[in-house]
């Protein structure tokens, strides 16, 4: 770990990162008097401008979207990076070589290293798609004429050819300037007898691109039948390019997946270029690896899966035996997410890619719109492999699927899926279902661990696992922890909004303290400054807690976090007031008291266009 960027390079960056010329580089800017720039937002649809720039400032609004921020936050949100993945990236542009505390200066050689490989990829990838339209690649054209794929969808993907010949690209890139090492270690080459070996010869090659968009590998589609080597060969592990973290298709999907709140994996390029020309642009694929828990990462960072159910995802799995299995791994997984997840499977057995070229583009939406529970499938594909036509069948399916069921962590979805379960197995007996998934449960560990669905009736002491409970924790944590995140907005919510009487108190206390507006940087000082407030005892404990329970969001995201907190928290209030408005209404006559019912009809309609402006923060 090279550590925390250090402050002076920070304000450095800023200051040579003019953020009208940064803006400019997205979006078209013209002048709007007063000193100002005026364009159209990138972060929602609209027809008239309402993006703001104040270039002496260094400030950016959106009066349509109500989002702003500086040259950090444009580039943060734009190309869904983190804190320090932005500061980087404004850093190579300015030209600033950046120093790192905590672990001293970052090697020159890292980062040059780093640049270094990025541009041989750059390089290679555009001598691949310079050759697809080469004689010799007519099997690659052919092989995407076969499947639908147009040159224009081609140059989309920048899908290219890598010639049969052993050396080929590697001659391209030494008389480039590249050397054989920095070919090797970025896993374009290897050592043969006679010098670098070309890794990708004979195929059809996809650029493997991280989220910034900078291409750091390379997937690769075996054309001639004289090729001995595997159907998919993809680049290996290398100082930019790590598998387990990388999903294909994830530079085009982010921003959909982040405005749609939904991801939807697949398993091959072809199904990712198929969903996306399809109209499905949330799509992804692992790159010659299983889903695991470093892409579940990936995701969640763009789902913002935080504290709830805030999203989907969705995942495409064969119907024979092979994607079976594949969703009971990623049923293993499930419960990393605190989104929901799916599966999506063509009851004919055909892959996204296979299915457009048969039935069109349509057909595709379709069967992610068709999106099944993924608990739901894989409790299927345990009990399909009995005989459900004999009691000795429907007993060991019962037990083979009970460990499944009690490993839902949500208890009242454990719950209907016990019914379900009964109800597929026939037995006509929740009573002796749910006895036995108890049972089974409790051998195997399942159904242990605390619910994270729907809140629970009123207890002594709040129930950590409530949605509300947890986003009220979050923003306690971070105006103890993080005040200047929250400023004055915290400050102006009320001790009403929350739910739990110590978490009131706790507000209460940091509002006579000054409020998170007058913090400072926050620090020992400011939680002192909390203690010296009040000799409650409970609330110095809950005080010490939130001090130091670390935070649902890691460090480069938590400005991110701590303005999503902040509208969930505003918009369970609004919820609670739109609850209690329709109850008022529901009492009314709207004939006889119309004059009121028309007044509350009004609220209703205002607090909803609110709720809905914070829900679309929140995410």
């Amino acid at each position: 770990m090279a550590g925390r960027i250090s402050d002076d390079d920070i304000a450095l960056v800023r200051e040579r990162s003019p953020i009208a010329d940064v803006v400019g580089e997205h979006i078209q800017l013209r002048n709007a008097g007063g000193g100002n720039l005026k364009g159209l937002c990138p972060f929602h649809e609209e027809k008239s401008p309402s993006f703001n720039v104040t270039p002496t400032r260094g400030y950016w609004y959106c009066f349509g979207c109500a989002e702003g921020g500086d040259v950090i936050t444009f580039v943060r949100k734009l190309e869904h990076l983190s804190f320090t993945e932005a500061i980087e990236r404004l850093a190579q542009r300015a030209g600033i070589q950046l120093r790192y505390e905590q672990g001293g200066y970052v090697p020159g050689r890292e980062h040059g290293e780093r640049t270094r490989l990025l541009e041989a990829h750059k390089a290679a990838a555009e001598f691949y798609t310079g050759l697809l339209e080469a004689a010799e690649a007519a099997p690659g054209r052919r092989f995407l004429a076969e499947r639908g794929f147009e040159r224009a969808d081609a140059e989309r993907f920048g899908v290219g050819y890598a010639p049969a010949e052993w050396d080929r690209l590697a001659r391209h890139l030494l008389g480039r300037g590249f050397t054989v090492n920095e070919l090797i270690k970025g896993g374009l080459a290897r050592e043969g007898r006679r010098g670098p070996v070309d890794r990708f010869r004979g195929r059809l090659v996809w650029p493997i691109r991280d989220i910034t968009g900078d291409v750091i590998g390379f997937g690769a589609r075996k054309l001639l039948d004289s090729d001995d080597g595997p159907k998919y060969l993809n680049t290996p592990d290398s100082p930019i390019y790590k598998k387990s973290t990388v999903l294909y298709g994830i530079d085009l999907a982010k921003r959909e997946i982040s405005k749609r709140s939904q991801a939807v994996v697949v398993e091959g390029y072809t199904d990712v270029m198929a969903c996306h020309l399809s109209g499905v642009p949330t799509a992804v694929a692992t790159c010659g690896t299983s889903f695991g828990e470093d892409h579940i990462k990936v995701l969640r960072r763009l789902l913002l899966d935080q504290a709830e159910f805030r999203g989907e995802v969705v995942f495409t799995f064969d119907g024979d035996s092979a994607g079976q299995k594949a969703a009971l791994r990623a049923f293993a997984d499930e419960q990393k997410f605190v989104t929901q997840t799916f599966v999506a499977v063509q009851p004919d057995g055909l892959d996204p890619c296979d299915l457009r070229v048969k039935h069109g583009d349509g057909a595709v939406r379709d069967l992610i719109a068709g999106r099944e529970p993924l608990f739901a499938f894989a409790i299927r594909s345990v009990i399909s492999r009995y005989d459900l036509d004999s009691n000795e069948g429907r007993i060991a399916a019962l037990d083979a699927a009970a460990p499944l069921v009690a490993g839902i962590k949500d208890p009242a979805l454990r719950g209907r899926y016990a019914v379900d379960l009964d109800r597929w197995l026939g037995f006509m007996d929740e009573r002796m279902v749910l006895r036995r998934i108890q049972e089974i449960g409790g051998r195997s560990g399942g159904a242990s661990a605390p619910a994270r669905g729907a809140r629970r009736p009123a207890a002594p002491a709040p129930d950590p696992t409530d949605p509300v409970v947890r986003v009220e924790v979050e923003a306690l944590k971070l105006a103890v922890q993080r005040p200047a995140l929250m400023g004055p907005e915290f400050d102006a919510l009320g001790a009403q909004v929350f739910t739990v009487p110590g978490h009131a108190a706790l507000y209460e206390l940091i509002v006579a303290a000054g409020g998170t507006a007058a913090a400072g940087p926050g620090g020992r000082d400011w939680v002192d400054r909390l203690f010296g407030t009040t000799e409650d005892t409970a609330v110095h404990a809950m005080l010490t807690r939130f001090a130091v329970e670390p935070l649902r969001a890691e460090m480069a995201e938590e400005e991110r976090y701590g303005a999503a907190v902040l509208a969930r928290l505003a918009e369970v209030a609004v919820t609670r007031a739109l609850v209690q408005i329709k109850a008022r209404m529901e009492r009314l006559n709207p004939v006889e008291q119309q004059q009121e019912y028309n007044r509350l009809f009004g609220e209703l309609v205002a607090l909803e266009q609110q709720r809905r402006v914070f829900r679309e923060r929140a995410v």
